[in-house]
């Protein structure tokens, strides 16, 4: 029985493949995403959230399309209807400091490996002078050996020359992920200095085996306008594209979140069986900033990011970097 479910598991990438074909003949205004959270990019340090990597693609969604008619069909206080749609894949690795040593290491954070498809609606509104942002994810996937995380990064540090992880027997089980993620930005964009700046608050609530939390931050921007700043882990999907296709554009970003979290599946270890886990802490902050810089259809985005400890014992914050490159179609 375990066998057969996880094999269902194994083939939800074709399943989901085949059934956006449909999609893909009503999509306009495309555009792909290639995005790389590394812990390389922004310190020394090779462990806890060390890789990610996120393929998306945004589109318009026509009237008739079923994206559109799942927003729609939604409750006006959370969506009227969806601007952008969006589907991804992500792939994840999370791993101890000392990923050299093969035995469990109890008091650090279990090894890791996740892979999942998520699917995206961002809808865009005026309310009074304020922009209110909003975006409905659902991620479904997988944790465990079956994302082949520990094969990725033993030939990852193979060809770049970096420590051999020898740990990942001791990593989470074979499990099934499924996630819903709201979050919601209000901005209120002025003129300054012959750019625009843009500021305000924003929440966001998660419920799921993978990630449950609740968020509240503040982000500021200013430069060429923009749908919004870069979106980085644990938030899904992505924003922060340039409203504008045409020359040299750019902007810078910065924001400042706190988060509660109820569960953490990289911390607190699988749901379905006993494995490795930490004592996660509940309260948990976390400040990132960055450039944005578009030519025509192309954009490049580079944002650090700083994060408070995220469970007794750690020894200090973690720092990691995220680029993004993405092309409007």
């Amino acid at each position: 029985m375990h066998k057969s479910c996880l094999l269902r598991w194994r083939q939800l990438p074709l399943l989901a493949a085949i059934s956006l074909l449909p999609v893909l003949a009503s999509a306009d205004n495309n555009v792909i995403t290639v995005k790389h959270e590394n812990d390389g990019m922004a310190s020394s340090d090779d462990g806890h959230f060390t890789s990610g990597f996120e393929l998306n693609w945004a589109f318009k969604p026509a009237p008739d399309n079923w994206t559109q008619r799942l927003a729609t069909a939604l409750p006006n206080s959370v969506m009227g209807q969806a601007d952008t749609a969006a589907f991804r894949l992500v792939h994840q690795i999370y791993t101890p400091d000392n990923i050299e040593r093969s035995e469990l290491i109890e008091d650090d954070r279990p090894y890791a490996g996740l892979v999942y498809l998520g699917m995206s609606l961002y809808e865009d509104v005026p309310v009074g002078n304020w922009q209110q942002a909003t975006d409905l994810h659902l991620d479904v996937g997988l944790v465990g050996p079956s994302s082949q995380a520990d094969s990725i990064q033993r030939e990852v540090h193979r060809v770049t020359g970096s420590d051999r992880p020898r740990g990942w027997r001791h990593q989470l089980d074979d499990e099934p992920i499924v996630n819903l993620t709201m979050r919601r930005q209000w901005w209120h964009n002025v003129p300054l200095a012959g750019k625009r700046f843009a500021h305000g608050p924003g929440a966001s609530v998660a419920l799921g085996n993978f990630n449950t939390y609740a968020s509240a931050g503040y982000g500021v921007r200013w430069g060429d306008d923009a749908n919004g700043i870069p979106t980085l882990t644990p938030n899904p999907g992505n924003r922060g594209r340039m409203t504008s296709t045409t020359g040299w554009q750019w902007y810078l970003f910065a924001n400042v979140e706190g988060y509660y979290v109820a569960h953490n599946l990289t911390l607190d270890g699988n749901v379905f069986s006993n494995s490795h886990s930490v004592d996660r802490k509940e309260w948990v902050g976390e400040a990132s900033a960055g450039l944005a810089l578009a030519w025509d259809e192309w954009q490049v985005t580079y944002a650090a990011v700083q994060r408070t400890r995220e469970f007794d014992g750690q020894d200090k914050q973690d720092k990691y970097g995220a680029l993004t490159l993405s092309r409007s179609f």
